[in-house]
């Protein structure tokens, strides 16, 4: 009898802990007028540009994440202003898409910053 209470005790502790663990994924970003030639408008003509890119996790998530996106690196034209949004979008269990916004006579060269996925207890 002791040996099954200690049993379901080791099984139980395991399944809490297991149930009670955070997922965390990150990664990394950089686009440019250069490297994305195709795709990427935010260095030409004035206005709002909103490019997306799909970013997906290396591994699924159990249920839906949050994602937090930051920036680290800017090349903005010297000449206008800087004005610029990055946002996660369409958050999903597989991935997400990035999109990276301008307005005005915002011209950035390039865009690279992180992001950190993670589900909540």
């Amino acid at each position: 009898m002791k040996k099954l209470l200690f049993t379901l005790t080791v099984f139980f502790f395991v399944s809490a802990v297991a149930y009670a663990q955070v997922q965390v994924q990150s990664g990394t970003f950089f686009y440019s007028k250069d490297q994305n030639k195709d795709n990427y408008t935010l260095h030409t003509n004035q206005g709002k540009r909103i490019v997306e890119y799909e970013i997906n996790f290396p591994k699924p998530f159990d249920k839906k994440p949050k994602v937090v996106v930051m920036p680290s690196l800017l090349d903005a034209e010297r000449s206008t202003q800087v004005r610029y949004s990055i946002r996660a979008s369409g958050v999903s269990r597989d991935g997400f898409v990035l999109l990276a916004e301008v307005w005005g006579d915002t011209q950035l060269n390039a865009i690279g910053g992180f992001w950190l996925a993670h589900t909540e207890d």
